[in-house]
């Protein structure tokens, strides 16, 4: 019997449970899936909170590392054995096995382990939407990045700095600043005591970013809009400490004609051509050794409620796996 990680109502870590599920044979176009490795993610805490609301009773997670067990019909690019990893599927990683559309699952080189992989799928490819296409990052920028030192930070500053920009982090505690400054960060702000737009200010001499990458929300937003250089991009991709309220857009005007975009990853990978572009540009990265992935706590799967808390208690650092 193969067991998962299920939810029947939204609320908070203790609504997860462990339960045996049936799995059953792919059909067209899917493949079963053992998974070794599965990826933990904020947006994990959105869907079982209701934020993002689910068809309930609800899997969870969206990123994870296997090997194909069976395919189904019409099946032609995967076969039983085949190392695979994902990172934009429907809700349903937290599982020891599922069945899952062949277009969303990549073939995992030789040179990048199951739990490398079940870490940095869904972050490894927000960070290459985030900086190759929503905001295209070259050599000489200045950036700002907020949570430098989460898992989207410290893969986001490494490559950054590989393609040659200057990173500006800020992180919550003198430890993340450490972290964060080991991962590419040329200047971290600890923003519990420092004003960051102050110090954007000062350390750009007064030119600012041309892109802040903000996944906090609430408590940053309005703020970052004023980092930002005439004709800046405020790009939000998360909000950790919640919903940013409602923004009269003449604020853009007034602060210098500046872009805001929501952007997602499901977006961008949405096509198989272009998921598939993308991995292959996250996979060389990572095996070059210009980006490290490392992952920095793991829990059993069955314990993901555990695992849940402390990233909502911002217990972690980087990147969290759990184990199957």
């Amino acid at each position: 019997m193969t067991y998962a990680i299920r939810f029947h109502q939204p609320g908070g870590p203790e609504v997860l449970k462990w339960e045996k599920v049936d799995v059953g044979k792919p059909g067209r176009g899917e493949a079963r899936i053992r998974h070794t490795a599965v990826g933990l993610n904020f947006v994990d805490i959105y869907n079982r909170s209701g934020l993002y609301p689910a068809q309930l009773p609800s899997g969870l997670g969206s990123e994870a590392a296997g090997v194909v067990e069976e395919v189904g019909e019409g099946v032609t690019e995967l076969k039983a054995g085949d190392r695979v990893a994902y990172g934009s599927s429907p809700l349903g990683a937290y599982a020891e096995a599922r069945l899952i559309p062949t277009a969303s699952l990549v073939k995992l080189p030789d040179g990048i382990d199951d739990q490398t992989a079940a870490a940095m799928m869904l972050k490894g490819l927000t960070v290459q939407y985030l900086i190759r296409q929503t905001y295209r990052v070259k050599s000489g920028d200045t950036i700002l990045l907020h949570a430098a030192a989460g898992g989207v930070g410290l893969i986001l500053s490494q490559w950054a700095k590989h393609l040659g920009a200057t990173v500006i982090g800020t992180v919550s505690s003198d430890e993340k600043a450490r972290l964060a400054q080991a991962h590419g960060c040329d200047h971290t702000i600890v923003y519990t005591r420092e004003d960051f737009v102050k110090r954007v200010d000062e350390i750009t001499a007064g030119r600012k970013v041309p892109v802040v990458y903000d996944s906090v929300g609430k408590d940053t937003f309005l703020k970052s809009l004023d980092c930002l250089a005439p004709l800046g991009f405020a790009v939000l991709f998360g909000q950790s400490s919640g919903a940013v309220e409602p923004l009269n857009l003449g604020l853009l005007a007034q602060k210098g004609s500046l872009f805001v975009t929501r952007p997602t990853l499901f977006t961008y990978a949405a096509k198989r051509e272009s998921l598939v572009a993308m991995a292959k540009e996250l996979f060389d990265v990572v095996q070059s050794g210009a980006v490290k992935v490392e992952v920095h706590q793991t829990y059993p799967l069955k314990d993901a409620a555990k695992a849940h808390a402390d990233l909502a208690g911002r217990k972690t650092t980087g990147s969290t796996v759990l184990l199957v």
